[in-house]
């Protein structure tokens, strides 16, 4: 019998991961997975790139490169963060095997056994995955329609023992709440952390998916507000902006927390693919990133329109959800008694898939919550699917209100 670390006891397989196994089955409708569609691919740019790479590019791309990254990738990326409002002269880019890597680097960086941090409830189960793996003490508060419930996180401060490590967050179209925090939230929260020492990591990795134009204010990040009593440690990827394929991602952090950082990630994989950074820093260079991006937004709003629709029309009134400003997922809150797996298992049937509540909760626990993503599906299909999915949930409280 083997023994196993304690980090590896902690883990617990991602409900999406194994719901992958659905895809292959004929027929069935995803609302599953938070990848691009396929079809959304920049084929033809992408093929354009690699065709016009000189020789000696071709050779820089099939070699190791810097652990922080090819200086020709970091160069745009300067640039196009800057173009965001970033700080990033008062910081350093580090290019990363997708932004999980960077979240992985960070959480590694910071935690001992039994360390606290703070994160959201719902939370993207690849950070509670990593979190985990380091044997993290995980404490929660919950979201709201406006952000991180800040009132509580300011009580808990007041009332725990051990200062957090740092406090993990998704505020732009949160994953998988879909959540934007206001402005205020956000300033708020400033004022919380203010020099309490407590580093914050954003996790941004959907702000350019926004929807409407007047949202703007509020999609500042933190590291844009660039908060002087508060280090932000922000992570981004090219995942949602390129294609998740390029296993690119990349943080933007303080000088002495990028040392600790870059030589963590000496030791998991000495550098970031150097063929698809070359893609990506042409990507970038050419200007075509900013056309494709537009183009994408465009797309994932028309069918973030049709699945708010679909779900108005067809979900039980005892069935709520905030409808998404941006990003890939909708956010259906069921009634307390209602457990999403139930719903989920004869979803499965009618041929259709999303992922339940539990999976996202960083203690495993709360479930009646479910999570759509609209983002790699068709309008077509979204028409088709919903009316399959709220079946399945008016079966489930049928049989709730039978058994009482």
């Amino acid at each position: 019998m083997h023994t196993f670390s304690n980090s590896v006891k902690n883990l617990r397989s991602s409900e999406i991961r194994d719901l992958m196994s659905l895809a292959n089955k004929p027929g069935m409708i995803l609302f599953s997975g938070g990848m691009p569609d396929n079809d959304l691919f920049p084929l033809d740019e992408i093929d354009t790139i690699f065709q016009n790479l000189s020789p000696q590019e071709k050779k820089i791309a099939m070699q190791y490169g810097p652990t922080n990254g090819l200086p020709q990738l970091i160069e745009s990326l300067t640039l196009f963060l800057e173009n965001k409002g970033l700080p990033v002269s008062e910081n350093k880019i580090m290019i990363t095997t997708g932004s999980l890597q960077a979240i992985n680097i960070l959480a590694k960086a910071f935690i001992n056994p039994i360390d606290t941090i703070i994160v959201e409830n719902p939370c993207f189960i690849g950070a509670i995955s990593a979190f985990n793996s380091y044997e993290a003490n995980i404490v929660s508060i919950p979201l709201t329609e406006n952000g991180i419930a800040v009132d509580q996180l300011e009580s808990l401060l007041k009332e725990i023992k051990e200062k957090p490590k740092f406090i993990y967050l998704t505020p732009n179209f949160h994953n998988p709440a879909g959540t934007l925090y206001t402005s205020g939230t956000k300033r708020k929260l400033i004022e919380v952390l203010d020099g309490a020492g407590i580093p914050i990591i954003e996790d941004d990795v959907y702000s350019d998916l926004y929807f409407n134009e007047e949202d703007k204010d509020d999609l500042k990040t933190f590291k844009e507000i660039n908060p002087k009593g508060v280090d932000v440690c922000y992570t981004g990827s090219f995942s949602k902006i390129i294609g998740p394929g390029l296993r690119l991602g990349w943080m933007l952090v303080p000088d002495a927390i990028y040392e600790k950082c870059e030589l963590i990630k000496q030791t998991m994989d000495a550098c970031s693919p150097s063929f698809t950074q070359v893609i990506a820093d042409k990507f970038l260079q050419s200007g075509i990133a900013d056309n494709y991006i537009e183009k994408v937004r465009l797309e994932y709003k028309k069918r973030a329109e049709a699945m708010i629709d679909a779900l108005n029309k067809h979900l039980p009134a005892e069935v709520t959800f905030t409808a998404p400003r941006g990003g890939f997922y909708i956010w259906l809150q069921l009634p307390e008694n209602i457990d999403s797996t139930d719903i989920l298992k004869k979803a499965i049937d009618k041929g259709v898939v999303f992922v339940s509540g539990k999976t996202f909760d960083p203690h495993g626990q709360t479930n009646n919550f479910m999570r759509l993503s609209y983002c790699n599906t068709s309008v077509e299909k979204i028409n088709k699917g919903i009316p399959l999915v709220a079946s399945a949930i008016k079966e489930v409280l049928a049989d709730l209100k039978s058994s009482i």
